[in-house]
């Protein structure tokens, strides 16, 4: 049987093609999923997405399940538990932001229903298929990213800057980033 082709940024590590062929490009639209994303993502700005997944598990026991009812209400014990746990970024600034944007995604879903909709509102509910030869043709930023980082930013959400919240859209299906000729295009 042929070799499955797959976009050329996962090839070589297993848990990369793992993550590329179950998950990246999968429309998300539970809160929940979408939450473990951004704090995933917001973790992840300045290193490499395969160093934020190696540790993706540890990431999950450490922040309660990404529970972001509890994580809205941490307090500087925990924080400081957080800062002494190896198998995380430990990282004061984004530990404080996993908190603070927590708080702020409830607001929206009080605002909006859900994060979902609000999020999903800036691709009018449905992804985007951008037809990639090749992964080294995606942009890191787009006007839309441009836009939703803005309004995070403007609602005092930390580290949503265009680029994250261009991977986050990546993630989480908002736009199908998938090379044309990979096996995963069509089937996101």
């Amino acid at each position: 049987m042929a070799e499955k082709h797959r976009c050329g940024w996962c090839i070589g590590d297993t848990l990369y093609e793992t993550y590329h062929d179950q998950e990246w490009g999968v429309p998300v639209y539970d809160d929940a999923t979408i939450f473990e994303f951004l704090i995933l993502e917001t973790f992840q700005a300045g290193l490499s997405w395969i160093t934020i997944l190696r540790k993706r598990e540890n990431f999950k026991t450490a922040f309660d399940n990404f529970d972001y009812k509890k994580i809205a209400t941490y307090n500087q014990n925990k924080v400081d538990a957080l800062l002494q746990d190896s198998g995380i970024v430990r990282n004061k600034l984004k530990v404080n932001a996993t908190i603070t944007n927590a708080q702020l995604f409830m607001k929206i879903q009080e605002e909006f229903g859900s994060f979902s909709k609000y999020i999903w509102g800036f691709v009018d509910g449905k992804p985007i298929n951008n037809r990639l030869r090749s992964h080294k043709e995606a942009t890191p930023t787009t006007a839309i990213s441009d836009a939703l980082s803005k309004d995070l930013k403007k609602r005092g959400f930390k580290f949503v800057g265009s680029t994250v919240m261009y991977a986050h859209m990546q993630a989480t299906g908002m736009v199908n980033d998938h090379e044309i000729g990979c096996f995963r295009y069509d089937e996101v």
